[in-house]
């Protein structure tokens, strides 16, 4: 009877032990479904495609930080976003990571853009943007429903799209890179302050004149004073106004201050009070940032936010000025791939040809461009 019952014990403990190996390898599955389900996103930005393959470079010539670069892709811009990547790719050593955000419509466009050219060696991850995000935030004339870009608003869900970056660079589609991305993305944060932009009085941009621009560079240009609610904030209507084409972001600060809803406030309030300029702006991205980064934000350097290069086609800048430029912004009406811009052979060095034949570039005439 003594063996018996050592026997039974023993069975009773291997049981026991069985039943908690398998209990712990339960717990564990049940965390990594927590973490999947954890990184999907609700605001319907779902990684389509990413390349983890760094290019075979000798060890000191590439730094392993990784740098994240936040750029949109829109079928009718295509070309921009990849002449964007190309030039910032071939001026740095550094791990630079694209992030590109588009449209459903244009993720096989680029993909066979990125794939079957010169960037098949880029690091980058597509990311889909939901319009819906957008419901009950943007004010949508009937008339004009087809002039409202989605995609100009990605900029403010950057913590979504980048989730496990503690900092990012957003950058246009209509730029390219003349120096090392790295230097901007070591551009200095104050304490407190979730992104770095380029004010529009600084030195560089004051330079010039935009015709018909008026207030462009103050507040007043982009926010309505007439409003109660613009009045109640008590900021100062000259105060000089920022670019949000270019922006190093500290998402670490985003994230604690909850930038994307401050945000997302401004827009629903501007769709219930019609809060924005009218006669100025023409922006519905820019005002809602003037608002919650009101001297709240630091500075880049302005050689890496050098615009209104498309505010007109003719040449606003010496050839010296522009071949010292680190970062080139045809923001404003011309773009560099279409028919009419200042400095279109500067942009098209860097330009890579589409394999599938779909984006071409409409050229009036080219001017040469000489940098002295």
């Amino acid at each position: 009877m003594t063996l018996r019952k050592v026997n039974i014990s023993i069975l009773i403990v291997a049981v026991v032990i069985f039943l908690l190996v398998l209990h712990h390898n339960f717990l564990g599955l049940s965390d990594l479904l927590k973490r999947e389900l954890s990184d999907s996103n609700p605001l319907g930005l779902q990684p389509i495609d990413f390349i983890p393959a760094v290019p075979q470079r000798l060890p000191d010539e590439r730094n392993d930080k990784e740098i994240s670069v936040v750029i949109t892709a829109s079928d009718e811009r295509l070309g921009g976003a990849i002449a964007a990547m190309n030039s910032i790719y071939r001026h740095t050593r550094s791990n630079v990571v694209f992030y590109i955000v588009t449209l459903n419509n244009t993720v096989d466009h680029l993909r066979l853009w990125l794939r079957n050219t010169a960037l098949k060696n880029l690091r980058y991850r597509i990311l889909d943007f939901d319009p819906r995000v957008l419901e009950g935030k943007v004010q949508v004339d009937p008339q004009k429903a087809d002039t409202l870009k989605p995609l100009t608003f990605a900029r403010f869900y950057l913590p979504s799209l980048v989730p496990h970056a503690e900092k990012a660079i957003y950058v246009d589609d209509d730029i390219i890179v003349q120096d090392d991305i790295l230097e901007l993305y070591n551009t200095p944060l104050k304490p407190g302050h979730a992104a770095a932009f380029s004010d529009d009085c600084d030195s560089t941009t004051n330079k010039v004149a935009v015709r018909g621009a008026g207030n462009q560079y103050n507040y007043i240009g982009f926010l309505d004073y007439k409003k109660e609610t613009i009045r109640k904030l008590a900021m100062k209507a000259s105060t000089c106004s920022f670019n949000p084409g270019v922006f190093v972001a500290n998402l670490t600060e985003w994230k604690l201050q909850n930038i994307t809803k401050q945000l997302e406030k401004w827009m629903a309030l501007d769709v219930a009070e019609e809060l924005y300029s009218r006669t100025l702006a023409g922006s519905i991205t820019t005002p809602p940032l003037l608002i919650v980064f009101y001297k709240q934000h630091s500075s880049i350097d302005p050689m890496w936010n050098v615009r209104h290069l498309g505010s007109s086609a003719g040449k606003r800048y010496s050839p010296q000025f522009v071949k010292a430029a680190k970062l080139l912004h045809w923001n404003g009406h011309f773009k560099p791939w279409g028919r009419t811009a200042s400095y279109a052979e500067v942009w098209e060095k860097w330009y890579v040809p589409d394999p599938t034949g779909k984006f071409s570039l409409i050229r009036r005439h080219s001017e040469a461009y000489e940098a002295k």
